[in-house]
């Protein structure tokens, strides 16, 4: 009988390009998570004048925080439910769950007309957004080879921003002729279609069959897809990182003394990274709006750019990793967002002459969202597979805290400071962000310490 090692094999193997089409439809999900994730901030210059038409714009605009934290609340539990059901029963079942989840819960909110409805119904769909990016970036990082690894975690989790701009082209194309209902119904609907296709054809992580061997004959015609000549009479087995056999997963292995010190730097670094992009992504567009000038349909144009310069930016960190590693790359990203976030507390928003403006956005929106998504392949890198979902969940779950702080930090940051204060908030955190990063020590390293350049044959033993 012949035993393959399954970890072995697709680290080491080819980049094919069913692989390829596996981390689009990962991908696929991720882009539908940044969609409904970030239509409600850029709804909020619709609903909050309908819903308060006695009070002035930033006082009602403030009257909807609340509903913009719990969304984040929920992200947090899906984050950390998201991660440990996706090891338990499977990347594959817990992100399609946590898709058909937030998308029902998204198409209700057309139907609300209360803050309290809205902010409960954001609640329970936070868990699904929470629950689909862990279970998203594990999925990217076992379908792929070990040098392609932090570029296809990349190319995943880079589609939140891509989403956040279609959500902002959404809303400017929608909510004028359909209003802010349009906007969730449509966020909606096409899930709940993508979900339905994904169930078809996207297949388990190998990685995770391997300890199923009731699923081995699913395993067998995977890993033929993907391009490994496996015989009909074979014994799968996957190796841990230091040679022993892998072991259940289990939370307080991520504070085990081999992990503690990565643990503490990407606890802290998710912490203020995701408060860090959700003051930007919660609170720009009103901002602009409500302190600017800026007309309800002008206001998400920021937003918009901000999430261009994100997708630019995370694909370009992603491919800096692979050449020189994240450390560099992701400290070098975070002081460059702090200078950049400095200019733009110094300068005037003047709707009339916004190109300036929007060009500061795209490029600190870069930096920003380049920081964020690349650490979830940081993240993948630095735990096994054993615990890999569960290590990402955990830390995105706890990250989620300073996301749900984030309109309350953004919030307070623009009463007191105005502008400048809102837009210097982002260099605070940024400072936070470089200082978390460089305790990890667990970095992903340059390719030439990776893997070979060239593909290698199946393992086997």
């Amino acid at each position: 009988m012949t035993t393959v090692d399954v970890g072995r094999a697709i680290d080491e193997g080819r980049w094919t390009g069913y692989q390829k089409l596996l981390i689009f439809g990962t991908a696929l999900t991720i882009i539908l998570d940044g969609v409904d994730n970030q239509i409600l901030p850029n709804a909020i210059p619709y609903i909050a004048p309908e819903w308060f038409p006695d009070l002035a714009p930033p006082v009602a605009s403030a009257q909807l925080r609340s509903a913009l934290a719990w969304g984040p609340a929920g992200m947090m539990v899906g984050g950390l439910l998201g991660g440990v059901i996706g090891d338990k029963f499977g990347r594959r079942t817990a992100l399609l769950l946590s898709v058909i989840s937030f998308a029902l819960l998204t198409l209700l909110v057309a139907f609300v007309d209360s803050v309290a409805v809205l902010s409960a119904l954001r609640f329970l769909a936070g868990i699904g957004l929470g629950g689909a990016m862990p279970n998203a970036a594990a999925l990217a990082s076992e379908y792929v080879p070990r040098r392609q690894r932090p570029f296809a975690v990349t190319l995943t989790i880079v589609c939140i921003p891509l989403g956040g701009f279609l959500a902002s082209t959404m809303t400017r194309l929608i909510a004028p002729e359909y209003g802010w209902q349009g906007l969730f119904i449509t966020g909606g609907i096409v899930p709940l279609f993508v979900a339905a296709l994904l169930f078809k054809v996207l297949p388990e992580s190998p990685r995770y069959l391997v300890g199923r061997r009731s699923r081995w004959p699913e395993l067998t015609k995977t890993m033929r897809r993907i391009g490994h000549d496996v015989p009909d009479d074979v014994e799968y087995v996957e190796t841990a990182v230091g040679g022993g056999p892998v072991k259940k997963a289990a939370i307080g292995d991520l504070f085990a003394p081999t992990y503690l010190r990565d643990t503490v730097g990407l606890f802290g670094s998710f912490f203020f990274c995701l408060m860090a992009n959700y003051v930007v992504i919660q609170l720009l567009t009103s901002t602009l709006r409500d302190s600017g000038g800026f007309s309800p349909a002008a206001a998400p144009e920021g937003l918009q750019w901000v999430n261009i310069g994100g997708v630019g930016g995370a694909l370009l960190g992603a491919l800096v990793i692979q050449r020189i590693g994240s450390r560099t790359t992701m400290l070098g990203m975070s002081a460059a967002a702090i200078a950049f976030s400095i200019v733009l507390a110094g300068m005037d928003l003047d709707p009339n002459n916004t190109f300036s403006l929007m060009a500061m956005l795209l490029v600190t929106g870069g930096l920003l969202n380049a920081v964020q998504t690349t650490m979830y392949a940081l993240a993948a890198h630095v735990y096994p597979t054993e615990i890999r979902s569960t290590g990402v969940g955990t830390a995105v779950a706890f990250g989620r805290i300073g996301n749900i702080l984030a309109v309350y930090v953004g919030g307070a940051a623009l009463d007191r400071g105005g502008v400048p204060g809102y837009f210097g908030s982002w260099a605070v955190l940024m400072a936070l962000v470089f200082i978390s990063l460089a305790i990890i020590r667990r970095h992903v390293p340059r390719n030439s310490a990776v893997a070979a350049a060239h593909a290698g044959p199946i393992a086997q033993r």
